[in-house]
């Protein structure tokens, strides 16, 4: 098993040092949560939400490390069976008790969420059985070994059987559970009437648009935050989320634009930035012919060939990028995961800028007229998504493919991107389980659903071998033996071009003096991680 790590503690002198105003907390959001429903949507903005109201088994720390949440410990009892012991004493917002009934029932619950957009199915496959042996140990099997477990038991929220009126016992089955009678609907997490968990902050008041309010869990079972109330405010527009900062509307905005950074500290705040496990990357249609988007090869599918994916890797200065469209604050990419996390290969490397070499593969695969070609994008989704999608599409065209960006919302970005309108767009991902089997499963292996594989996988690249490899990795409970096996995964896909990182985003918070937040690799905006400053 990885190595968990335990965060320090606000102490309770610092707590009650602190001023009475300080027991309020405003927080300025750039993404709004598509719903407070904690398995609705598998989405940063949403997931994390979700921990201020509901615990998981297992927690992560800034940087992804585990430690204990709702289980006090773990571990696998053979190769296929994980005993979880469970917290006592912990009870639900309620005040109805946790048990190890409420994590059967929430493991149930996540398949039944209707029109999920982005399920957290994907962190539930690998369970095949659960089994209570008393109401504070829970014992959970997997089809085979598998490693991951203890991390994806941390992706999801546990809900309280008992307050969504299930009284007896219930019974888990992949194929349906029964005793779980019918399952609350997202619009009651929204409104507040099914707002029950476990975590450090309760529902007060959720108005779409405009404000989500939360209140101190007075008997949360861990550290309490130091804010009686939290306020976020979704201001998705840069330029009125720093004015509500600098006018003391807010106390702490997330995603400061980069070319605002100096002014916020001249004016007095505070910023801190730290790397995030978000890859920005562009991806191919490795399938359809004719493609979307692609004009001037006579009906050809120019990305099936690796030389032209090759070819618009070679084209690209990500280092001009980071530096002129990122003022610096980004890390070129050469693979999927920043180096240092687990699965990352030391060293790795992204082609170096050559756009002779471009233009000469190019001709070698029977493109040397060059090509027409749309680049998709979200233009508010990632930090400054439209200008680095502008960018590269200079890049390319001046190498031959000449492009063009259709940049628009995130939310019609996906929807299209879902329908494989795109022949090549770009787009995000971070690694919810802080290792390279999350983008590699996620990203490039063979979409399946039945084993949770390549589930964004929109460019639908298809690779047997690699996908062995990830089975492997999933399957392998030696640490040391599943990097390795890891990294060869990662190595594979970069070489074959199966998909195209860019940069990993360092990700900036902007906050009055008199604060202090520590970075988090999840990127996720965190009240109990705002502290009064010592």
């Amino acid at each position: 098993m990885r190595k968990s790590t335990f965060m320090c503690a606000v102490s309770l002198a610092a707590v009650m040092a602190a001023p009475a105003a300080a027991q309020e907390l405003k927080i300025g959001l750039s993404s709004e949560p598509s719903a407070l429903d904690p398995h609705f949507h598998n989405l940063g903005p949403n997931n994390a939400m979700r921990r201020h109201m509901y615990d998981s088994l297992v927690l992560q720390d800034e940087s992804q490390q585990l430690k204990p949440g709702l289980a006090t410990a773990w571990k696998p009892t053979d190769d296929t069976t994980w005993e979880f012991t469970l917290r006592q004493g912990v009870t639900f917002h309620d005040g109805s008790p946790f048990t190890a009934r409420d994590i059967v029932y929430t493991v149930c619950r996540i398949p039944a969420v209707e029109d999920s957009p982005s399920s957290f199915t994907v962190y539930t496959k690998a369970i095949a059985d659960l089994q209570i042996k008393d109401d504070h140990t829970l014992i959970v099997k997997t089809d085979k070994p598998y490693p991951l477990l203890p991390v994806e038991v941390s992706t999801w929220g546990v809900l309280s059987a008992t307050a969504n009126g299930v009284d007896g016992d219930i019974t888990f089955g992949r194929d349906g559970c029964s005793g779980t009678g019918d399952f609350p609907k997202t619009q009651a997490f929204n409104d507040g009437s099914k707002a029950n968990g476990t975590g450090p902050f309760k529902f007060k008041e959720f108005t779409r648009g405009e404000k989500i309010v939360l209140e101190r869990n007075e008997s949360y079972w861990g550290d309490k935050p130091a804010w009686q109330t939290v306020t976020f405010r979704p201001i998705t527009s840069n330029g009125p989320r720093v004015a509500a900062l600098l006018a003391g509307d807010v106390d702490m905005i997330d995603r400061p634009p980069l070319q605002d950074l100096e002014r916020i500290r001249t004016e007095g705040f505070e910023v801190t930035q730290g790397l995030s496990n978000r890859v920005i990357y562009l991806h191919f249609d490795h399938e359809q012919e004719p493609t979307p988007g692609i004009d001037g090869t006579g009906g050809k599918n120019p990305f099936k060939d690796a030389r032209v994916r090759e070819a618009v890797s070679k084209a690209i200065n990500r280092e001009a990028i980071v530096a002129r469209i990122m003022g610096g604050v980004a890390v070129p990419a050469g693979e999927l995961l920043p180096q240092g996390m687990f699965g990352s290969t030391p060293g790795a490397e992204h082609d170096a800028y050559d756009p002779e070499a471009a233009k000469k593969l190019l001709a070698e695969a029977g493109y040397g007229d060059g090509f027409k070609l749309v680049l998709g994008s979200p233009n508010d989704r990632y930090i400054n998504d439209a200008q680095i999608a502008q960018a590269v599409a200079q890049m390319l065209t001046r190498v031959g493919i000449t492009t063009e960006v259709d940049a628009m919302t995130k939310s019609t970005f996906f929807a299209r991107r879902n329908k494989y309108e795109f022949s090549l767009y770009m787009a995000g991902w971070g690694s919810g389980t802080g290792e390279m089997s999350s983008p590699l499963r996620a990203l490039v292996a063979t979409r399946d659903k039945d084993k949770g594989m390549g589930g964004t996988n929109r460019g639908r690249y298809s690779n047997a071998e690699l996908d062995a490899m990830i089975e492997k990795a999933l399957a392998t409970v030696d640490d040391d033996k599943r990097e390795a096996i890891l990294r060869e995964a990662s190595q594979e896909a970069m070489k074959n071009y199966a998909i195209l990182p860019l940069h990993y985003e360092v990700t900036p918070w902007a906050y009055r003096k008199g604060l202090s937040y520590t970075p988090r690799t999840d990127q996720y905006t965190i009240a109990t991680g705002v502290k009064p400053a010592s």
